[in-house]
């Protein structure tokens, strides 16, 4: 939804992704339309902000690795990704493995039928019960090759992990091969300050969906990790370096507040 309402509200859009309004449905659409939504309220726009421009570097990192010869592209907690509809038509010969739980992988392929958008056969699903198994289970049935590099999106994800579950990914994915790596997104959390102020509500909105954050970390914290887990390439990206890069001279001064991170990490 904050997807869909950056396309209607920000111009130009960091991250151009029309199909975003599509595949929520008519009736989410409406409410971003007329105003009704929560999603368009002014205080939300820095976590629009983020959300937007987390997948669009992302996708610019992929698109460093396809040049380096990677095929291979899995997104990890894909939900409503939207990438391999349009997007990833630029990408020739690039394999899309959209990783979920099953009941979200239904509940998506429903939104999709209404939507009237056909799956490329570009695109794999790997369903994977966390509960049971891993990433690498649902990827070895989706006929992922582990004999070549992959590129990962692990995108609004670690936040509600553990630290021992964040490790585990970050160590499946370094122990891939050379040329392999992921773009993540983590946070440093609440510290008291004004920008703290929509993560505590987001934070209180989740606790009460039952699903609460559990995953905090400094920058020098989750280098150190990154690092530990076996990749050799780590770079952060905090909101001044992310506000330089795809924020600057704006006119509608949309831009990063908050203490949300963008983590480059490589083979």
């Amino acid at each position: 939804m904050h997807r869909a309402a950056h396309q209607l509200l920000d111009h130009p859009p960091v991250f151009a992704d029309p199909l975003a309004i599509k595949i929520v449905g008519q009736e989410a659409a409406q409410t971003l339309k007329d105003g009704s939504g929560r999603h368009v309220m002014v205080e939300f726009a820095p976590l629009r902000a983020f959300i937007a421009v987390r997948s669009r570097f992302t996708e610019d990192c992929l698109g460093e690795a396809y040049s380096n010869g990677v095929r291979q592209y899995a997104i990890l907690g894909a939900g409503l990704d939207t990438f391999a509809y349009e997007r990833a038509k630029v990408f020739q010969g690039l394999s899309i493995f959209e990783i979920d739980h099953p009941a979200t992988q239904g509940w998506k392929k429903t939104m999709l039928r209404d939507a009237g958008m056909e799956p490329p056969s570009s695109l794999i699903y790997a369903p994977v019960n966390f509960e049971t198994e891993t990433a690498r289970d649902g990827l070895a049935r989706a006929g992922f090759d582990f004999n070549k590099p992959a590129w990962f999106a692990w995108l609004g994800v670690t936040p509600y992990l553990s630290h021992e579950a964040i490790t585990a990914t970050l160590s499946f994915i370094a122990s891939l091969k050379s040329g392999s790596g992921v773009v993540f997104d983590y946070s440093e959390g609440v510290r008291g300050d004004e920008n703290s102020r929509e993560l505590k509500a987001m934070a209180e909105r989740v606790a009460a969906l039952g699903e609460p954050f559990k995953s905090f970390f400094t920058a020098e914290e989750m280098i150190a990790l990154s690092k530990q887990c076996g990749f050799t390439s780590v770079d952060d990206f905090d909101a001044m370096k992310l506000n330089t890069r795809y924020f600057a001279n704006r006119s509608d001064g949309l831009k990063l507040l908050g203490r949300g991170h963008l983590m480059k990490a490589s083979v």
